[in-house]
């Protein structure tokens, strides 16, 4: 026998589908459901939660639940052919930047190979499409190669790339996770859509390591694409 939060997430599903409910319309508030239908707030969550896990309602925090709304896709373009992570997508994003002065956590001074509370600079980077948040960057360098302070977004991006040595070598590993609350927070979507977490190192010719991008982009609204190019070498024949 179905439970009650079945059949209130069939009830709002059929709604959604037969267009009472439209795309990227808010729906009604939990209070609103739970008297409509007759149970708690407790059972229309876990209703709410399952066309969540289905992709049919966003929740946003603060905001409300709202019919989920097919966004425009971009790439992100694997590899050390892009300088800068940011400008490796396929469409242009609009950069909102912020930088900090930090001394690196444990897990940062693995990942760039440095002594504890090594001084760094922070720059997180929010990207987005219109309005649409599509990303964040968080980009830690050596204090010595951090940019000189700009108001322009665009301005710090360009100065991180001229400020470090030539890249000699870019690692990337990327996996899928669910977000944390602040990431689902900055980047407007629900807490139960998973997000790629993308990590790339990038290392001078002397193996130092001169720059560490950490970034979470939506499952929703991302591809990554990865290309190998293969060098052949003809070999004339021997007569």
């Amino acid at each position: 026998m179905p439970t009650r939060r079945h059949v209130i997430a069939d009830d709002l599903r059929h709604q959604i589908s037969s267009g009472h409910f439209k795309s990227g319309e808010r729906l009604p508030a939990e209070t609103q459901l739970a008297t409509h239908y007759k149970v708690s707030t407790s059972t229309v969550r876990n209703a709410l939660a399952l066309l969540q896990a289905e992709g049919l309602v966003d929740k946003i925090h603060g905001s409300g639940n709202f019919v989920h709304r097919p966004l425009r896709r971009i790439t992100y373009t694997g590899g050390a052919a892009e300088p800068a992570p940011w400008a490796a997508f396929s469409a242009h994003l609009r950069l909102t930047a912020r930088t900090t002065s930090i001394e690196a956590p444990s897990n940062l001074t693995t990942l760039l190979n440095l002594p504890p509370r090594s001084p760094l600079t922070e720059v997180l980077f929010t990207t987005c499409k219109e309005k649409t948040p599509h990303g964040l960057a968080h980009i830690y360098v050596p204090h010595d190669l951090a940019p000189a302070t700009s108001r322009l977004p665009e301005q710090i991006a360009v100065r991180l790339v001229d400020r470090r040595p030539s890249a000699a070598e870019v690692q990337e590993r990327i996996s899928a996770r669910l977000p944390t609350q602040e990431e689902a927070e900055s980047l407007r979507i629900s807490p139960s859509l998973a997000v790629l977490s993308l990590t790339r190192v990038t290392t001078d010719s002397t193996g130092r390591v001169i720059e560490a991008a950490l970034l979470v982009l939506p499952g929703d609204r991302t591809d990554a694409l990865f290309t190998t190019r293969f060098v052949t070498e003809e070999r004339s024949s021997k007569k």
